[in-house]
């Protein structure tokens, strides 16, 4: 099964070059245990545009879709046999980039 590991924080200012290294070595881990599928940074907030066609027109706003004390700054996709180890492998991402993380499982 696959996962959603968004990376929560309340700043878009790039991980220190000690986090860098630290995701690094998960990532390195990831691929090597075969829990790899992918993974990226994002551009702030302020950089996002939101695209609204539901109507009869296209929609462009530019901004984040909400305005929140925290956002999204990066994610993995992994792959793991189950909730339990995707929880222990986010536990471990976390802590290599010193950020939150949430775990949503692919339907």
């Amino acid at each position: 099964m696959q996962y959603l590991f968004s990376v929560i924080h309340d700043s878009a200012d790039l991980a220190a070059p000690e986090e860098q290294a630290a995701i690094a070595v998960f990532n390195d881990r990831l691929k090597a245990s075969g829990n790899w599928v992918f993974a990226g940074g994002l551009a702030s907030p302020d950089a996002a545009t939101v695209i609204d066609n539901r109507g009869a027109e296209a929609l462009f706003t530019d901004g984040p879709f909400v305005e929140s004390k925290e956002f999204l700054i990066g994610f993995w996709i992994v792959e793991a046999p189950d909730l339990d180890v995707a929880l222990k492998l986010a536990a471990e991402g976390s802590k290599a980039c010193n950020r939150k993380v949430e775990v949503r499982p692919f339907r």
